[in-house]
């Protein structure tokens, strides 16, 4: 027997027992191998290659719907103008719609409306004097996803029937049922 009462094999039990515990504790604190967050990253680089078009797409949508029903909120009043005969924009006896400042859309401000701000304008309307297509024309831009600038929503209001017709110039894809994307000028073809 070894001084201090252990067999040579008690001490061999002990010291393979701390080494253990040693490679145990290095083990824990090794963490994450390269290749375990080069997988993590590339999911991560996945993900956002598709999220991110998909949000902007999303976002787009909700604008044209936006920008369809601030403009589309004026067709009540500009209806009752031209049946009351007020065929002029502007402060009373003319025709006051009393569109609202928008931050997606660039027209200037008419009648009473105060001054379009910086990044912000109001629905254009024309009423034609009373005698043609009255029209309101919400044009795109501002704080407008990049997809939609310089593109329009046009309300268009027939004469005679009364009734209201809603065409887009921004892509199909993000338009509404009620107000699709008009059809290309000169569409050739024909006889």
């Amino acid at each position: 027997m070894r001084s201090g009462g252990k067999s040579s094999g008690e001490v061999k039990s002990t010291e393979d027992h701390s080494m253990n515990v040693r490679t145990a504790a290095r083990r824990a604190q090794a963490g994450f191998t390269l290749i375990e967050l080069m997988i993590v990253v590339a999911i991560i680089g996945i993900l956002a290659a598709i999220a991110i078009p998909q949000y902007q797409t999303y976002v787009a949508k909700s604008q044209v719907t936006r920008a369809l029903a601030e403009s589309g909120a004026l067709k009540t009043k500009v209806d009752t103008c031209l049946l009351d005969g007020k065929t002029t924009l502007g402060a009373a006896p003319a025709c006051e719609p009393g569109a609202t400042l928008s931050t997606i859309l660039t027209g200037a401000a008419y009648g009473d409306l105060p001054a379009a701000t910086a990044g912000s304008g109001y629905p254009v309307i024309d009423l034609q004097g009373g005698t043609a297509d009255a029209t309101i024309t919400a044009t795109l831009g501002n704080s407008a996803s990049a997809a939609l600038k310089d593109n329009t929503i046009t309300w268009t209001r027939n004469k005679d029937t009364g009734s209201w017709a809603c065409v887009s110039t921004a892509d199909a894809k993000y338009n509404q049922a009620s107000c699709p994307k008009a059809a290309a000028a000169g569409g050739g073809g024909g006889l």
